[in-house]
């Protein structure tokens, strides 16, 4: 019996151990593909050192106009490349648990892209790798356990809108994208106007509503969610607030994202803004 019980054992470090080098070298592989990404992402970004001047918010809507003087972009330099440190918390299910993340996303605005990776601890020695980007009007999201295994690699015209859409929302942490030609803005009322984005044939449209007493943001679209292997558009909410000063701009430090399906809300994922870097390419 003791015999048997230091074989199996002996065994169980043996597999803990391959799957911990297993894992290492996985992690070093996905992080130098998403490395290789991001430098393609950059590629051709050029910072022209443009100034935003007050002309340039002229037509726009009055609620933008607010927002953007509120985030102190008049007189700064437009901004061509992001890159944002972050602290994450998600849950795949209404009933499943929240898993903590570590994200750092990149993002660049004279041709629209972005790429999110992120470690995401599911349980004690076992995490998920994730990947998301918006290329070239087109998006892929890429999930791998322990860095190794893919269970998603997802493309497609309901992925391509769904990133679009996430880039648009995410203008709220680089404000200057608002005045880039592939967006058009249209005022609904004194505190919220329509965006709609237009890149690469694929349009889409949301909702940003700006409260001057709180400083929330809002941002409400109708985006393709999967379930069941099918897609189907469905109510999508950003909440963003709690103001800071990143780089000069004073933006909403904390969102969450909130999915309004018919059966109820599902708030599905907390992030925390620690860091950002502009124009660093």
């Amino acid at each position: 019996m003791v015999k048997f019980l230091r074989i199996s054992i002996g065994i169980l470090l043996f597999l803990a151990f391959f799957v911990e080098i297993g894992s290492l070298v996985g992690s070093y592989r996905f992080n130098q593909a998403v490395k290789r990404e991001v430098q393609a992402l950059y590629e051709n970004v050029e910072n022209k050192h443009q100034v935003v001047s007050e002309e340039e918010l002229e037509g726009l809507p009055d609620p933008v106009q607010t927002w953007l003087r509120k985030a102190q972009v008049l007189g700064r330099e437009r901004i061509v490349s992001v890159r944002a440190v972050q602290d994450v918390h998600l849950r795949l299910e209404p009933d499943k648990p929240w898993m903590p993340a570590q994200a750092e996303q990149y993002f660049r605005t004279g041709e629209p892209g972005f790429i999110w990776k992120a470690k995401i601890k599911a349980a004690p020695l076992f995490y998920i790798a994730g990947r998301d980007k918006y290329i070239d009007g087109h998006g892929n999201m890429l999930i791998k356990v322990m860095s190794l295994f893919p269970i998603a690699d997802a493309t497609g015209p309901e992925i391509d809108q769904g990133t679009l859409l996430r880039y648009l929302a995410e203008i709220i942490w680089f404000p200057t994208a608002a005045l880039c030609d592939y967006i058009n803005w249209e005022q609904i009322d004194a505190t919220s106007a329509q965006a709609t984005m237009d890149y690469q044939g694929v349009t889409a449209s949301g909702i940003f509503t700006f409260d001057d007493q709180t400083g929330l943001i809002r941002f409400e679209a109708e985006r393709y969610r999967e379930s069941g292997g099918k897609y189907r558009l469905e109510p999508w909410l950003v909440e963003a607030g709690d103001f800071k000063e990143f780089g000069g701009f004073v933006l909403p430090s904390r969102g969450r994202i909130i999915w309004k399906p018919v059966t109820g809300d599902f708030e599905w994922y907390r992030v925390t803004v620690k860091e950002i870097e502009y124009n660093q390419v």
